[in-house]
């Protein structure tokens, strides 16, 4: 898993409310078990008319936001199904933070493990943030997850919360495999120890 410490990019505003994962993802795009690839299907029914042109007003859409990492949300993102291909989409279409008022229980968690950093502010300070990122090319932000501190492109600081354990395996870039690859000598010292034990198994 890529490593977070600082993003530096531009924030796309998407003030919708209960963006659920099957919007984020739709259910005809979870046939791969791979983690690549799923980004040209992100908010596919939002972002594609259905012969495949786009829809321009969609946010994603517009010249300013096309590499937007930073997506500010409304309220209960990442809500409805556990699909775990969400946070794949945007990872892979380049989002590494989500900013909103509140998140889905499964879809945070599941933000972690696969290098996005989900951040959940106040009200006022989500609607601070999304006026920063209607700014179009302009609306530049950075995200400090070693001092939490979002800076807006007027240069105000807005801190935020994290998980100390969720915190340090982003920066550490370490997914459940990775955090289980770090005990790869002690497993292997139980293993050699089990088979002079029990040598019939």
């Amino acid at each position: 898993m890529e490593k977070f410490t600082k993003i530096t990019g531009v924030a796309a505003p998407m003030p919708l409310v209960n963006v659920d994962t099957d919007m984020i993802i739709p259910k005809q795009f979870l046939k791969t078990i791979k983690r690549s690839g799923l980004g040209v299907n992100l908010f596919d029914e939002m972002r594609f008319n259905q012969d495949g042109s786009e829809i321009p007003d969609f946010v994603l859409n517009q010249p300013a936001y096309r590499n937007a990492q930073i997506l500010v949300a409304g309220e209960n993102f990442g809500c409805g199904s556990s699909r775990e291909h969400a946070p794949w989409a945007l990872l892979d279409f380049g989002i590494r933070v989500v900013i909103s008022t509140s998140f889905a229980d499964i879809f945070y968690n599941n933000c972690f493990k696969n290098g996005i950093l989900p951040i959940v502010l106040p009200q006022e300070d989500v609607d601070k943030l999304m006026d920063d990122a209607r700014r179009g090319a302009n609306a530049v932000v950075s995200v400090d997850l070693e001092n939490q501190v979002i800076t807006g492109p007027d240069g105000g600081e807005i801190g935020f919360e994290v998980d100390a354990f969720k915190k340090h395996c982003l920066i550490n870039g370490l997914d459940d495999i990775g955090l289980t690859l770090q005990k790869v000598d002690a497993i292997g010292g139980f293993e050699d120890r089990y088979k002079t034990a029990a040598p019939w198994v």
